[in-house]
């Protein structure tokens, strides 16, 4: 049997007899995640030739792609992913990509909180957007390891939730929803090196950020840059070039 089958073993046994979540649960995240990419992908090995889905793949290589909303679902593997990547190897960093719209700010918190006690540094880095309690947990990658692409999106707003019934279960769930951002605030404060009141005052209506703006706003570290390439100028004048070339030698022959 092939490592990219047995860590993928591993990681479900890991999953339904030590996390203990449902394995119908994980096998419908698992088809979910995967059927809205290319989720297959065919790896020769010396003795052998195995196919697996995309994001097991990805998991090999301590990998995790946060690309769904964030609900208790996802936050479950998740969590799942990042234990059992601390319990494989707890000296080897752990990378997240995040392109998530955000969700669930108890679900986000579990994962939140497990970043935080696991022994390997969680790299994250945003390709799309990481918006509400993604921005949380793109802001709460290791100093030093918070990256995103150059078109990426990043939104920090206070938490949202519908209240309804009777007059004191609203006034309860009113100063729930007030401790909560005040949480939230108050993580995205400590790692991005703003002040609370800061977070507040932005954080009160939708405040988008470019990668760049982001980094200034000490939300991540880095903006990663395409690899050098020929403008577009350059490009086109090679072109003419090279087809000037090509036409003077066929006028000589």
């Amino acid at each position: 049997m092939n490592m990219s089958t047995n860590m993928h073993d591993e990681f479900r046994r890991y999953a339904v007899y030590h996390r203990r979540i449902n394995s119908l649960a994980l096998d419908q995240y698992t088809r979910h995640a995967a059927k809205a990419l290319t989720p297959y992908i065919i790896e020769e090995r010396p003795l052998n030739v195995a196919s697996m889905d995309v994001f097991s793949r990805l998991m090999m290589d301590r990998i995790i792609f946060l690309g769904e909303p964030i609900d208790d679902y996802v936050a479950n593997i998740v969590t799942a992913q990042l234990l059992f990547l601390e319990s494989t190897d707890r000296g080897r960093d752990i990378q997240m990509y995040i392109n998530s719209p955000g969700g669930s700010a108890y679900a986000g918190l579990g994962i939140y909180d497990t970043m935080q006690v696991i022994q390997p540094d969680v790299a994250t880095i945003c390709t799309g957007i990481a918006a509400s309690m993604a921005a949380v947990l793109m802001c709460a990658g290791v100093k030093g390891k918070r990256t995103a692409l150059k078109h990426s999106r990043i939104l920090i707003h206070q938490p949202s939730g519908g209240i309804s019934g009777q007059a004191s279960d609203v006034e309860i769930t009113a100063r729930e929803i007030s401790r909560v951002k005040r949480e939230l605030y108050e993580i995205i404060a400590y790692h991005s090196g703003q002040s609370v009141e800061k977070i507040e005052r932005d954080g009160d209506r939708d405040f988008w950020m470019s990668a760049e703006e982001a980094v200034a706003y000490g939300l991540i570290d880095e903006v990663l840059q395409t690899h050098p390439r020929k403008k577009p100028a350059e490009i086109s004048s090679d072109s003419k070039s090279n087809g000037q070339e090509t036409q003077d030698k066929k006028n000589k022959s």
